[in-house]
């Protein structure tokens, strides 16, 4: 009997975020009689843990991380131990984690980049360059971030591959929205819903959506119907002053910021259009998983983002950083119910098309399997 792949992914926590979501359904779907799939957090194991141990062998290693970044002697015991073929590291732990699978031994190295900020920052072109080195494939998740990387980060573009994010589009799929879950969630009845699901981190310009939404709310107009809400699902380092803006911006009434939910394939039918106003981005799960559900996207043209929406939804893209475009967008989609609705259905197709996470999960188990 032909022995099985051995492939430890590196994390650095499995948080409920688009990379953990990722990672979770590569060694969900990676074929148990071909893989053996572990992973390996840098950090807490994170509330995403416990769903995965049924699908690969969860191991931790904590150090000190400025003492271990020339030489982390530790990392590289725990994954010589392990012996794994192949080490899938992932955006933030990839310098130590190469570093380390290189010196335990490692046979196969492969890197995913899940999106970068543009333009990098000198430290991080420094240290990535010298990892990317050292990887034998790197993994871009759209041709924007490929292009990005190798003009400025990868020594040999020919290593990098692009393989965009996948998921699942019978869990996340149109259906009908839960009465009682809007009132679960302090949704107004009758009130059409602006909605975004994500980490609340600087990159993803949460702030300007806020600010973009207060402009929206001062202009919209009695004949309009019920004035909109806010609904932000997900948690992160932003969380505390995305709450002081809420209240600095007088929109407590109109917002609800409501940490992590397990049940997100329920709460994006709520959603009248999803949003993203993000400064970079790869290719968003969060999106992919709106659009998915049917739900009409109006999102920030960064990254990957433009090619997820295809050629057809455009029109569904505003500049970075512009808070009036965003209210704009906002309101051209809420005042169109018609238009949405095409827009939404054809949302659903680009994903059904081109997005597919048994597609995706193919390709890695391609790369792990290459040369070994």
């Amino acid at each position: 009997m032909t022995r099985r792949v051995r492939v430890l992914q590196v994390v650095h926590k499995l948080d409920y975020g688009g990379l953990e979501r990722l990672v979770g359904a590569i060694v969900r779907l990676l074929p148990a009689e071909r893989f053996e799939s572990h992973i390996l957090t840098l950090s807490d194991f994170g509330r995403f843990a416990e769903g995965l141990a049924a699908h690969a062998q969860l191991h931790q290693h904590r150090s000190v991380p400025h003492l271990s970044m020339l030489w982390p002697r530790g990392l590289i015991r725990t994954i010589r131990a392990l012996a794994p073929d192949a080490v899938h590291t992932h955006s933030g732990v990839w310098y130590k984690a190469s570093l380390a699978a290189r010196r335990a031994g490692v046979r196969r190295l492969v890197h995913t980049d899940h999106g970068r900020p543009y333009p990098d920052s000198l430290k991080d072109r420094l240290l990535d360059g010298l990892a990317a080195r050292r990887t034998d494939v790197i993994v871009a998740v759209s041709d924007a971030l490929r292009r990005q990387m190798a003009e400025t980060l990868v020594p040999r573009p020919s290593r990098i591959r692009v393989v965009v994010n996948g998921i699942d589009t019978r869990r996340f799929q149109p259906r009908a929205v839960n009465g009682s879950l809007r009132g679960e969630l302090g949704l107004p009845v009758g009130a059409p819903v602006i909605g975004s699901i994500g980490r609340l981190d600087p990159i993803k310009g949460y702030d300007v959506m806020l600010q973009a939404f207060a402009l929206l709310r001062a202009r919209w107009r009695v004949e309009e119907g019920a004035a909109p809400t806010l609904l932000l699902v997900g948690d992160g380092p932003e969380r505390a002053r995305l709450a002081a803006l809420i209240e600095r911006e007088g929109l407590c009434d109109a917002t609800r910021l409501v940490g992590w939910r397990e049940d997100v394939e329920q709460v994006y039918p709520v959603f009248d259009v999803f949003s993203l106003s993000s400064w970079s981005e790869g290719t968003s799960l969060g999106l992919l998983e709106a659009m998915s559900c049917g739900v009409c996207p109006v999102v920030t043209a960064v990254g990957g983002s433009p090619a997820a929406l295809g050629e057809h939804l455009q029109h569904r893209l505003v500049p970075p950083g512009d808070p009036a475009a965003l209210a704009d967008a906002w309101r051209d989609a809420l005042t169109d119910d018609r238009r949405r609705a095409g827009d939404a259905t054809m949302a659903r197709r680009r994903v059904e098309q081109a997005f597919g996470v048994e597609a995706m999960v193919r390709e890695y188990a391609r790369i792990y399997s290459e040369e070994l």
